[in-house]
């Protein structure tokens, strides 16, 4: 029986055509700058949508459900781990590259990769294992560039391999896509960081600091559509990602407040110095056991806090 293959040019023309619709300021997919390793083309996915599965179907994706967004290891169903950031933050994103007429297929891609490589036990591990391979090796970690490191051992393209490293530090995305991710990032974690603060009793709704919940709004869900439709308004027709004055004031105003109330508040320091025993202790042990520091960072930004704390209680 012989096998049928899509046809590639039938489909290309159909996505061109889809596309022409698409703002002046959108990538079209198949205008992608390529990949490290040139492949032939699907025939029934963009490369931007093969890049979007190759994420999914990973094994450092999966491993996102284990891994902290706040809280280490947390008691409870409801507190949102690094996956369920991910996926709030590439919906956000979605429903924004929607409403500018950018390329959804893009910005979902970048927005499910942009934490491929993050440590356990979120940010305080990223310092952790910075502070390790620093002392050690003179060099330096950076969890969008574990990112990259991933999404390029997936042959993932140009446009993806950008948005991911860009979604935070000082470079800015050469996409629109990936500043909707880099700034819905922030839109994302900020509100559900509140709603899971509360919930583990770090803070109650009445800490929140009235003058920016006046202008966000005075629940999560509200707070987001203000942030959402704001960033529509204040980026439609233009080539870049803006929010109003207000609105952007009012939200980098608020991310000061939860860093100083809960990501680096005095509650936080306990959780912070377990972080760095543990991963510092997994750290010494495998470099006595003369492992190459490429295969430490990779081992220990893929681990999830469980699978950190066993590892670690077993040394």
């Amino acid at each position: 029986m012989d096998v049928v293959r899509p046809d590639t040019a039938a489909f290309d023309e159909r996505i061109r055509t889809l596309e022409a619709s698409l703002s002046p300021f959108a990538v079209r997919s198949l205008e992608t700058r390529g990949r490290e390793l040139p492949e032939e083309p699907c025939g029934v996915r963009t490369p931007f949508q093969r890049d979007r599965d190759r994420i999914v179907h990973s094994k450092p994706f999966r491993r996102l459900k284990g891994k902290t967004q706040v809280f280490i290891d947390p008691e409870g169903d409801h507190y949102r781990p690094r996956m369920t950031h991910t996926l709030e933050t590439t919906a956000i994103s979605r429903v924004v590259a929607r409403a500018l007429w950018l390329n959804e297929d893009l910005t979902e891609a970048i927005g499910l990769g942009h934490d491929i490589g993050h440590t356990p036990f979120g940010h305080a591990g990223e310092d952790a294992l910075d502070d390790a391979v620093s002392e050690r090796f003179g060099r330096r970690f950076r969890h969008n560039e574990q990112s990259l490191r991933i999404a390029r051992s997936l042959n993932l393209t140009y446009e993806v391999c950008d948005g991911i490293l860009t979604h935070t530090g000082e470079r800015e995305p050469e996409t629109l896509e990936g500043r909707v991710v880099r700034l819905v990032d922030r839109v994302a974690y900020i509100n559900h960081d509140i709603d899971d603060a509360v919930r583990y009793g770090l803070l109650d709704e009445g800490d929140l600091p009235r003058a920016e919940i006046d202008v966000l709004g005075a629940t999560g869900s509200t707070r987001i559509d203000t942030l959402v439709h704001d960033i529509v308004e204040a980026s439609a027709g233009v080539d870049d990602i803006r929010q109003s004055a207000e609105v952007g004031e009012a939200m980098l105003s608020l991310r000061a407040f939860m860093f100083e109330r809960v990501y680096l508040g005095p509650q936080a320091t306990p959780e912070h110095e377990r972080a760095h025993e543990t991963i510092r202790l997994i750290f010494d042990h495998l470099v006595a056991r003369g492992d190459d520091v490429d295969e430490i960072v990779d081992y220990i930004a893929g681990m999830t806090d469980r699978f950190a704390l066993t590892y670690a209680d077993s040394l």
